[in-house]
């Protein structure tokens, strides 16, 4: 009689042992909360879960989430599907921890994550492309003359139909395998080492079986590692005034927020004592007069004729750190000032003198 032991022990190795190609992968949710990651810029109706499990994106407002973590070489696995056509997601790796000036995204390398029906142009696929934004740099493979790289085959699926991603990110370099094939690649990446994102962008987009697998790190130079964690939260969430007041003239514009020309102060229903930090940015138009912040009732004036703004229509960074009682401004980076007599406790207030464009107002504690 033959040893039926052999092939019963053969089907309980298969039960036990991984399959291949799966060793060291973890998964970066767990299906029920976000857990291991933090919100940027976006709402709490923005990301939730599904009964299956899935993490089901809204597209409202345009924003990311990002790990808590930063990585540098690994590999990273997702699924993801767009459940109506022309939808628009993305993954973003090596990223900062906050938005970029006057933007809704993070620096960093960007791997579209685009529904068919979107469109394939000169300029941009629906099949993953690769491209850094806002200040990240790459040199592309099976490139067009820029900083994009374009899939050398179409090999994505349309709405509601599944996709999978696999992302190599090692030494600078990064590919890209869409549905079981390379296609995309660049190299010369800075950053090189930084956060996972993944990007809300106003398609209704759900993702599953999210998981990386690290690789061994390598030595870089500073310059090449995105800017850490500086323990910034953002006080808007992008679809509503939930946690401001004076709200009247105002309008919540997706990632921005737009005053009219008679519009109140914006107040923040939070009050913030001791040493902290503060960002929003400002773009002012030409009507905008003399806009005013006000930190703890102090009132602080935005002169246009600051040398150190941009011009009419751009964005400019404010950044305030508040320690005692006297109040240090940068403005585009650079030194702006201090003003003394900072009242101890009280709101932040953006106060308006004329139509004007603020966005990303975060705040930190400081030391």
């Amino acid at each position: 009689m033959a040893d039926v032991r052999i092939p019963c022990l053969f089907a309980l190795l298969l039960l036990i042992l991984p399959a291949a190609g799966d060793e060291g992968f973890v998964p970066l949710f767990n299906g029920k909360d976000l857990s291991g990651w933090r919100v940027v810029n976006t709402a709490p109706s923005t990301w939730s879960f599904s009964e299956e499990g899935y993490l089901v994106c809204s597209g409202k407002p345009v924003g990311e989430i990002r790990t808590k973590r930063m990585y540098q070489n690994y590999i990273l696995e997702a699924e993801w599907r767009h459940l109506v056509p022309k939808g628009n997601a993305g993954i973003f790796v090596w990223a900062d921890d906050i938005t970029a000036r006057g933007q809704p995204f993070i620096r960093g390398v960007e791997v579209q994550v685009l529904e068919n029906a979107y469109g394939d142009t000169r300029s941009h696929t629906t099949h993953g492309d690769i491209f850094p934004i806002h200040g990240a740099t790459m040199t592309p493979e099976n490139g067009r003359g820029g900083s994009r790289a374009f899939p050398t085959e179409s090999r994505s699926k349309p709405s509601p139909e599944w996709n999978h991603y696999r992302i190599e990110c090692r030494d600078g370099e990064i590919s890209l395998a869409v549905n079981g094939k390379v296609v995309t690649r660049g190299r010369d990446c800075v950053p090189r080492k930084g956060y996972i994102c993944l990007e809300s962008e106003g398609g209704l987009v759900h993702w599953r079986n999210i998981r990386i697998r690290e690789l061994p790190d390598t030595p870089i130079d500073p310059s090449q590692v995105a800017v850490a964690d500086r323990g910034y939260r953002c006080l808007y969430s992008g679809v509503d005034f939930a946690g401001w007041r004076g709200a009247e003239g105002w309008k919540s514009r997706d990632w921005e927020l737009v005053n009219e020309a008679r519009a109140a102060p914006l107040v923040t229903g939070e009050s913030f004592s001791g040493n902290f930090g503060f960002i929003v940015d400002l773009k002012l138009g030409p009507d905008s007069g003399t806009p005013m912040l006000s930190i703890r009732g102090k009132s602080i004036a935005i002169q246009p004729s600051n040398p150190l703004l941009e011009k009419t229509g751009s964005y400019n960074r404010i950044e305030g750190a508040v320690t005692g009682d006297t109040l240090s401004l940068r403005i585009n980076g650079k030194e702006a000032g201090t003003h003394p007599e900072i009242p101890g406790e009280g709101p932040i207030a953006l106060e308006p003198d004329g139509p004007a464009t603020w966005a990303n107002p975060y705040v930190r504690k400081l030391p």
